[in-house]
């Protein structure tokens, strides 16, 4: 693919990059995950000091306009630090949710605090029983006068136990509609939990929390429409995520070939250990060139976009179980320990694969719309 960076994305990829390399080491990563919050403050108050939670938020909001080549540069940048912080959840996921579907009002009472690094903002919509993909709520929204009475519960909330606000699905008479809850409503309980990736999630719910008309996001029953936009755009972070921790991934078992001894010599000079290095190394370019595309379709009609998207998310999950495998087998056992970064990655991109839909999914929607390119007239 032919792409380059112009000067102003080259100075953000340099400083996200940077940032990341000289501050979030893995025992960083390490000691966040030991946190009762699990995830740091400190790294979070560094995004935003560089103004990185404002990226996607156009500038009237409070944020900085960005599109989505720059949320690829600071996703990827994300991914090589296997950072446990909200960013996901919080500025691509949730974010997307507010620049989509939130009033005027909402977004001047809520975007200033995200891009400051005061206000934890998550998504929680998914539900027991229900594919991570689906659109659909069991949760129920009754109407109480001009407000709303909420109930139901949702799982596999991203950072939900330390989120200030919540968005939460609820389905009413007009159909799917999106809510803004505080963490403190009556009637809303939060357990948190941590996900196999080691990222803090909850179990969320919901007995009767009521909240006003100025909650709902968007018009009733628009909450599917938002949240298919919503996901495009989060499923294009997790790509360009997934090609920071495979490229984090390569990086650290390349040197470990050309440093582990094995009779007597390197072990990366045995031929066919340089060939499974070759097989990553494609993988990752492969993944890298489809985050790409994902990221430049955010701005196209919607049916390529859907098109190009999936085909971006089915690609990094053949890529990511291939070189999370290969990367543990030419580490050996220590590859799968807590103690190294590898074993890590692999679970955080097993992880990323299962968000949003994972290869399967994603294969079988292609196969429905016809492959990745229209069929000519």
């Amino acid at each position: 693919m032919d792409f380059e960076l112009n000067d102003e994305q080259k100075m953000l990829q340099e400083m996200a990059t940077r940032f990341v390399s000289e501050t979030y080491g893995f025992s960083q990563r390490e000691h966040a995950l030991k946190s009762d919050a699990g995830w740091s403050r400190e790294a979070w108050a560094g995004l935003a000091e560089m103004g990185l939670l404002g990226l996607p938020f156009a500038e009237e909001d409070g944020g900085f306009g960005g599109g989505g080549v720059e949320m690829m540069i600071v996703m990827e940048a994300i991914g090589r630090g296997l950072m446990v912080e909200p960013y996901f959840a919080t500025v691509v996921l949730a974010g997307a949710v507010l620049r989509h579907g939130a009033s005027a009002d909402q977004r001047a009472a809520i975007v200033p605090g995200i891009v400051a690094g005061e206000t934890i903002v998550t998504l929680a919509h998914h539900e027991a029983g229900m594919p991570r993909h689906a659109t659909a709520a069991r949760t129920r929204a009754m109407r109480d006068g001009e407000g709303w009475i909420l109930d139901g519960g949702k799982i596999g909330v991203l950072h939900g136990a330390g989120a200030d606000r919540l968005i939460v699905s609820a389905q009413g008479e007009e159909g799917l509609s999106l809510f803004l809850v505080d963490a403190d409503a009556p009637g809303l309980r939060v357990e948190g939990a941590r996900g196999y990736d080691g990222v803090p999630v909850a179990s969320v719910h919901l007995s009767g929390v009521r909240v006003g008309a100025d909650a709902l996001i968007g018009a009733a029953g628009q909450g599917e429409a938002i949240l298919t936009r919503a996901f495009e755009e989060a499923t294009a972070g997790l790509v360009a995520e997934a090609v920071g921790a495979m490229s984090e991934t390569f990086d650290l078992t390349v040197d470990y070939l050309k440093t582990r001894q094995q009779f007597g010599v390197t072990i990366g000079s045995f031929q066919a250990l340089q060939h499974r290095a070759v097989d990553m190394l494609m993988e990752l370019e492969l993944s890298r060139s489809m985050a790409i595309l994902a990221a430049l379709s955010l701005d196209s009609d919607a049916d390529q976009r859907s098109r190009n998207i999936a085909a971006a998310k089915a690609q990094i999950g053949k890529s990511g179980r291939l070189i999370g495998q290969a990367a543990v087998q030419l580490h050996g056992a220590i590859g799968i320990t807590a103690e190294y970064k590898v074993g890590h990655a692999f679970k955080r991109l097993t992880a990323i694969d299962a968000l949003l839909g994972d290869r399967d999914h994603h294969l079988a929607a292609l196969a429905e719309k016809g492959g990745v390119y229209r069929a000519a007239a």
